[in-house]
């Protein structure tokens, strides 16, 4: 279960200095988030999400498609591990999780345990950080949440998911149909 210590502020060193015992921590304006090992289930959706994005944004130049886990940053001394994730191209590479900057797409998958800090603590962060795009992956209803900054309310996607993260390229479709099958393994 994902339990926040409400004690203290916590800041990225402390975090980054606690022992890698099978739970994942992050860091959100100060409050540790700590979460458990995630779900087969959970799992599959991140493969079958990555693979897609990996492919689109190798074949289009248009950066890296990563997976945690990591320790972005956003530019603001915190401490976030989303499941997938892109970053735009840069020469030579990151090295440190610090200089990757505000990712193109953040991807999140729905556990039972992080709901809530996904739609709300997290997701009000990646807005205030200016991430372009932030996917809420529910497979339990089988939707994707897409929240784009100072938005209220996000865009629900059941069906054929669109990502364009530049006019000047086709974008990726996504059959969300074809996608909760192959991770429900119907």
């Amino acid at each position: 279960m994902v339990m926040p210590d409400l004690a203290r502020v916590w800041t990225r060193q402390e975090v980054l200095a606690l022992p890698d015992d099978g739970n994942r921590y992050e860091l959100v304006d100060g409050e540790l988030l700590v979460s458990p090992t995630p779900r087969p289930v959970h799992q599959r959706a991140v493969g079958a999400f990555y693979r897609r994005l990996h492919g689109y944004v190798r074949a289009n130049r248009l950066g890296e498609a990563l997976f945690s886990p990591a320790d972005l940053d956003l530019g603001s001394e915190q401490l976030l591990q989303p499941d997938v994730f892109v970053i735009g191209p840069a020469a030579p590479g990151p090295r440190e999780w610090s200089d990757v900057g505000i990712p193109r797409l953040l991807v999140e998958v729905l556990s039972p345990t992080t709901a809530r800090y996904d739609r709300i603590i997290k997701r009000r962060r990646f807005q205030r950080s200016g991430v372009p795009v932030y996917w809420i992956v529910d497979v339990d209803a089988r939707l994707v949440e897409v929240w784009i900054p100072a938005e209220a309310s996000p865009r629900v996607v059941d069906e054929l998911l669109e990502w364009r993260p530049d006019p000047e390229t086709v974008p990726l479709t996504i059959d969300l149909l074809e996608v909760f099958r192959e991770i429900l393994d119907e």
